[in-house]
């Protein structure tokens, strides 16, 4: 099938590329667009109680704080002084005033206790910011922030709260994304040319890796029309697009110069190329397809924003490398090998064996267990840090000290009681008397960890009502629905406010109502809780289906069992240096983030991406061993050929994607440092320790048993036509 596909390509390049471009051409238009509909939340369980609580509130009651703004008085003055305090109440009318707000509240206003800091330095303005002027939220937010400036001669302003971080964190990933594609693409560009000595040669992956980054914005773009995409998906859909467009197409070039060099004509050289490294591009990408499908089981869209980047990026870098390149490189022929640099030969020829690869094969499998059980004890040891991970979720804290969300949280955290903006919600619906109300409100102010309750029944302290009822708390009643704002520990990301979600949820509401528990501790608990409950199916979908594409590949189940066992071990190595790094904070420093829980998303999100790269390694790999035995080449032999031959392929092609997601670690916010870095390591890790010494010692240790299989299985491998490549 592939060898009458490669011919019908070649007898109709031209045509294929005039579409190509029309395609291309529709890929930008769409592509660029992506950027104004993508969000920068989605941690959480849209099922949970927490996202309940919040839709309940959202509609009932509409001026629920989203924003923080931190209002300071210049010249060493208090907030209470006279020209501080006549700024304040003119900055709450002037935020008042604005279109799409509500709910404002000052310390000027109100003169709540936890709205001034506790060196009457600084004060809190609160505020729901919502759509307004015919503008989206984000965008009547981002109009009404450039309004309100930054102070006055004054007054200082910084802005922060949810919607505000969210606006820092939507800036940021886009300089950030710009700076990493300033880095990566030089370099990546440079790789290149010294991979092949020839700048069309060179030119052509990286061709390849544009194609899939814009057709990944474009469906990205499709899919923002009917569902949430997290704008983090951006920074995936650039890294892997690139990495994969090149990894593809190098195995493509490649094969395609070494079949030229060994005399065949131009279609035949390309029929080869497309039997053989088309097959194996074809597995690869599957395999990476279904990594990143897995992430479509959780319900958080964060996540399953990178599986529709991670799907759409690989199909495009698919399509790419089997439809585009294979008609550009008929219409190149030899001329692939054009433009050499100053007469420089490539440092990684096209063809033959590395000596290198080669000889570390035939090392290692002289010595197996010398050599492999030392890496596998390195792994292990990198890897003992995730014992003691601690997982959450982002909050301002992944932002540089210098951004405004940031000094906002910190100022929160460190000089003000806990307040609206950090409290948890009890929201109460059916039918209650005042009197149960009071009742309940009372047992919750009793819990450990609670300051104060607030509700239509008063305020509560310590099991002891401390404050009658007032006008003003007739905001805590709509309908059916009312709320109590339960004021904890500042920090909501600490054990006693995970705790204390716990401990509110596990009191009886007043008789005739319903409770749900929300506000920033419970959704971090629940988010987490929507990772835990959906990992396990998620990795036994990954599991299940790579083992199966890996039998149908190679005809062997005992290849796909030593790929997952591998696999796991390279990724143990890297969530242990995630923990220390992130968590433990080794090299913070160097890299500029505060040390913090982990993400409880990266993990999951760097598990599918890096088993599906590596996996992407493994089918080059087994591709060239199982070729080599299936032409009568023994398993020791097969094995050292295999290495030999791909080795320089899966060490560029790793340095290449590797470069990319590096760049993603000069970012200024840290969990996608962490994504960056993570990535990189495992891409390093797999195509160097695992590749080079773990693969070459199993198959050694494992002899002609790696290639077994039961029979019934290798006869419908035969009957469905994958029995021979």
């Amino acid at each position: 099938m592939l060898p009458s596909y490669a011919r019908l390509i070649s007898r109709h390049a031209r045509i294929v590329l005039a579409g190509t471009a029309i395609i291309l051409g529709v890929f930008v238009i769409l592509g660029s667009q992506v950027f104004g509909k993508l969000q920068n939340q989605g941690f959480d369980d849209p099922a949970s109680g927490s996202s309940q609580a919040a839709v309940i509130l959202g509609s009932a009651f509409t001026s629920r704080p989203n924003f923080v703004f931190l209002v300071g008085a210049r010249d060493g003055e208090t907030v209470d002084d006279a020209s501080a305090a006549a700024a304040g109440r003119n900055f709450t009318q002037q935020l008042s005033g604005q279109r799409g707000v509500s709910g404002v509240a000052s310390w000027w206003s109100t003169g709540a206790p936890e709205l001034r800091s506790r060196d009457g330095l600084q004060a809190l303005v609160v505020a729901h910011v919502g759509a307004g002027g015919g503008h989206t939220s984000s965008g009547n937010a981002k109009a009404v922030v450039a309004a309100l400036g930054s102070g006055t001669s004054t007054l200082t302003v910084a802005v922060g709260g949810s919607s505000g971080v969210g606006l820092d964190i939507d800036t940021q990933v886009g300089k950030d994304l710009a700076h990493a594609e300033s880095i990566a693409i030089p370099i990546t560009l440079l790789l290149l040319l010294l991979a092949f000595g020839s700048i069309i040669a060179a030119s052509l992956p990286l061709a390849i890796g544009v194609v899939a980054v814009f057709g990944a914005f474009t469906g990205l773009f499709l899919v923002s029309q009917v569902a949430d995409v997290s704008i983090y998906a951006i920074n995936l859909a650039t890294a892997l697009g690139v990495g994969l467009g090149i990894d593809y197409a190098l195995l493509i070039v490649n094969r395609f110069r070494e079949e030229l060099a060994r005399g065949k004509s131009i279609e035949a050289a390309l029929v080869k190329t497309v039997a053989s490294a088309g097959r194996t591009v074809i597995f690869s990408a599957l395999t990476v397809a279904v990594a990143m499908s897995a992430l479509l089981v959780f319900p958080v869209y964060f996540l399953r924003s990178f599986a529709y980047a991670g799907i759409g990026v690989v199909l495009i870098a698919l399509l790419g490398a089997m439809v585009i390149l294979p008609a550009i490189l008929t219409l190149l022929g030899h001329r692939v090998n054009s433009g050499r640099i100053l007469r420089f030969r490539p440092l990684r020829p096209a063809s033959g064996e590395s000596r290198f690869w080669g000889g570390l094969a035939r090392t290692v499998m002289r010595r197996p267990l010398v050599f492999g059980l030392p890496v596998v004890a390195l792994l292990l040891l990198a890897g003992s840090p995730f014992l003691h991970a601690q997982f959450g979720t982002p909050d301002d804290r992944v932002l540089p000290t210098s951004s405004q969300g940031r000094q906002v949280g910190d100022a929160l955290r460190s000089n003000f009681d806990g307040g609206a903006s950090t409290a948890l919600s009890a929201v109460l619906q059916g039918d209650a008397t005042p009197a149960a109300i009071a009742a309940y409100a009372r047992h919750v102010s009793a819990l450990t960890s609670v300051e104060r309750v607030d509700s239509g029944a008063g305020t509560f302290v310590s099991g002891r009502q401390v404050a009658a009822v007032e006008p003003s708390d007739a905001h805590f009643a709509s309908a059916n629905v009312q709320y109590l704002s339960v004021v904890g520990p500042a920090d909501t990301q600490s054990r006693a406010s995970q705790q204390l979600v716990s401990d509110l949820r596990a009191v009886n509401p007043p008789p005739g109502t319903t409770a749900l528990v929300g506000g920033p501790a419970a959704e971090l608990v629940d988010g987490n809780s929507a990772i835990g409950d959906h990992l396990g199916v998620a990795v036994g979908l990954i599991a299940a289906s790579t083992f199966v594409l890996l039998f149908l590949f190679t005809g062997s189940v005992v290849l796909p069992l030593k790929a997952l066992v591998l696999n796991l071990l390279s990724l143990t190595a890297v969530f242990g240096a995630m923990v220390w790094v992130f968590q433990d904070g080794h090299g913070s420093g160097l890299l500029g983030f505060t040390p913090g829980l982990v993400n409880a998303s990266m993990p999951v999100l760097l598990f599918c991406i890096a088993f599906g790269l590596s996996m992407d390694y493994e089918v080059f790999l087994l591709s060239r061993i199982k070729e080599d035995h299936d032409h009568g080449a023994t398993n020791s032999e097969a094995v050292v050929s295999g290495l030999a031959h791909t080795g320089r392929i899966i060490t560029t092609a790793a340095a290449l994607l590797s470069v990319t997601f590096l760049a993603f670690a000069t970012s200024t916010v840290s969990f996608m440092q962490l994504f960056g870095l993570g990535t990189a390591i495992a891409i390093i890790v797999d195509a160097t320790l695992i590749r080079g010494v773990l693969v070459p010692a199993f198959m050694r240790l494992a002899g002609d048993a790696n290639w077994w299989a039961p029979g019934p299985l290798r006869r419908l491998r035969a009957r469905i036509g994958l029995a021979h490549s």
